[in-house]
Order: C-alpha cells, then structure tokens, then sequence
C-alpha cells in the first residue's frame, strides 16, 4: 500500500492538541512538512519541535484564530505562496454544549463562521496548488453527530451537519483534479474537549465525573474511549495516495458507537 506523502505539504487546523496534533505527527512520520494551525503559539511551538522529521522536513505553524476568519484566510493566501498546501486538514474545536432551544442566533452564526466559513475560505486558498500539482487532500475532523445528533450538542450537530454536505457537494467539484474531500466522525475520543462535556454532565446531573465516563462507555460497543492516534490513522490513510478513489465518504471513528449501517 502506497502511503508515501514525502514531499508533500500539509496543513493542519487544531494542530497544538488532541486530534490536530496527533494527525500531523502520523503525516510527519510519513514524510510530511507540516504547518500546525492554532491561536496558542507557545502550544505551537513545543508541538512543532516535537514532530518527526524521517525525510529532514522543516516543518512550522501558523498563528491564527478561526473565529476571525478573514486574518486566518489572509495568512493562508500568504502561506501558499510560499509552499503549496497538498493535504489540508479542516479541524477546529467544537461549539459550547447546550440545547437547541435555548441556543441564541449568535451561537449559530458564531459557529458557522468558525467552522463552514472559515474552511471554505481555506480551502479556496489552496485549491490552485493541489489543482497544479494534480494531488489534494482535503480531510473533514466533523462528529458522529452528522449521523445521528447527540444530546445536549444542539448547535454543533447543526453546524457540523452543514460542514458534512458542503464536503460532499465540493468533493463532487474536486475529483477531476486529483482531489479527494473526505469527513472523519470521531466518537468519544480522549481530549480536553470530551473531558470538558463529561464534567458538564456530572455538574448537571450531580454524579460523580467517573461516572458520567463509566456510563459512557458502557454505550459503547468497544467499552472504552477513541485514541486521538486512532483517528489520525485514518486521517493518514486518507491523506495518502492509497486513498486516491475514497472521496466524499464520512468516515465514523467511534468503537461502534454510531447506531446505522
């Protein structure tokens, strides 16, 4: 299986952390230059020291913030320029729990523009590189929650359900050009953001936080949590030329959790 990337450049949104940082270390070990996207420089910086480098990459980051989607797409533009972007890894925190009802305009408008608009503007940033290299990657870090919503996380179901069909729409686009548009939906994974929603329902619920993690498991076919290395597999399996006819599929990460076929 050809899963050389050498040469190759990626670019990787929520880099300094969790599912990001496990990714490019996975693409790093393959062969790729990679540029970690986050507002956290000091993050960013231990990350970058951090990942290998087999085919002597050089690689960096990339200090922005996606709620601010212009400066990020700014700095993007300004980064092609240098080095086109080949693999590009769309991955940003999700929006605050919370139910659908009580949810505010702004809450939805907010995380529109933080995860749809700013991909898009992103990925317009480096199309013209994969278009010319006749190579491109473009992997979605979306939910389980695009198949079936979860509780309490109304606004994110929402918005990443949007997220999955513009994938899909623009994978349709894409294809005639050697470019691949893929969602990963990673279950429950072991990361600051699910250790947050666990102490957010033991607080609601008045149980202990091993509890809430205990019951959780429990629905979970494998009886344990996802690794963020094991979402990054698949992450690099789609960023590689192995993967060349997978395109515009969502990809569920999650022991088996996701209750259709």
């Amino acid at each position: 299986m050809d899963l050389d990337i050498n040469g190759k450049y990626a670019l990787i949104g929520g880099g300094s952390q969790g599912i990001g940082l496990a990714i490019a270390r996975q693409l790093a070990v393959l062969g790729a230059t990679c540029v970690l996207v986050s507002r956290n420089r000091q993050r960013l910086q231990q990350a970058v020291e951090g990942l290998a480098t087999p085919s002597s990459q050089r690689h960096s980051y990339l200090e922005a913030d996606f709620g601010d989607y212009e400066a990020t797409a700014k700095k993007v533009a300004g980064l092609v320029t240098h080095h086109p972007i080949h693999i590009l890894v769309n991955n940003t925190g999700g929006p605050a729990a919370g139910n659908v009802v009580s949810a505010m305009p702004k809450e939805f408008l907010t995380a529109f523009e933080q995860h749809l608009i700013c991909a898009q503007l992103i990925t317009q940033a480096v199309l013209p590189g994969m278009k010319a290299a006749g190579y491109g990657r473009i992997i979605n870090v979306i939910s389980t929650s695009v198949r079936i919503p979860i509780v309490g996380l109304g606004v994110s179901n929402t918005i990443r359900g949007a997220v999955a069909s513009w994938a899909k729409t623009l994978s349709n686009e894409v294809a005639q050009h050697g470019i691949t548009v893929n969602n990963i939906l990673p279950g429950s994974t072991e990361t600051e953001r699910l250790s947050s929603l666990i102490a957010k329902r033991a607080k609601e619920s008045g149980l202990q936080v091993d509890e809430v993690a205990d019951r959780m498991k429990a629905e979970i076919p494998a009886k344990r949590f996802g690794k963020p290395e094991e979402i990054a597999a698949i992450a690099a399996f789609l960023a590689s030329p192995a993967a060349a006819y997978v395109n515009g599929t969502s990809i569920p990460v999650d022991g088996g959790k996701t209750g259709v076929i």
